[in-house]
């Protein structure tokens, strides 16, 4: 089955929203990729973590959650295995990187 996947346009519209309808951000990248730009308001925990750290992302449930990595490889592994959840994910279409060209090139690229 294939992932589905979010527009970075469509993700600043959301985001861009009223609160409670905004996506929950699950950001799969490793730390050291984070500390140089994230998205506000974003979750880490790197792909690699994601099995052993299951517990946290039962916060998420309930809500659209959008995960994203650097360009958009990583996220489409991290949003099938929220799906494998029953959690709705979808992965950000070409990562931060594709985001920050497309939406807000404020953000630094890497």
């Amino acid at each position: 089955m294939p992932i589905p996947e979010i527009a970075p346009a469509r993700l600043a519209e959301l985001l861009a929203g009223p609160a409670e309808s905004r996506p929950a951000l699950l950001d799969v990248r490793f730390p050291t990729e984070n500390a140089w730009v994230a998205l506000p308001d974003s979750l880490l925990i790197p792909l690699p973590e994601l099995e052993e750290r299951a517990e946290e992302l039962e916060a998420l449930r309930g809500r659209p959650v959008v995960v994203y990595c650097h360009h958009g490889v990583r996220s489409l592994d991290g949003a099938a295995y929220l799906m494998s959840l029953g959690i709705d994910a979808v992965s950000l279409r070409g990562g931060i990187d594709l985001y920050s060209l497309q939406v807000d090139p404020s953000l630094p690229r890497y």
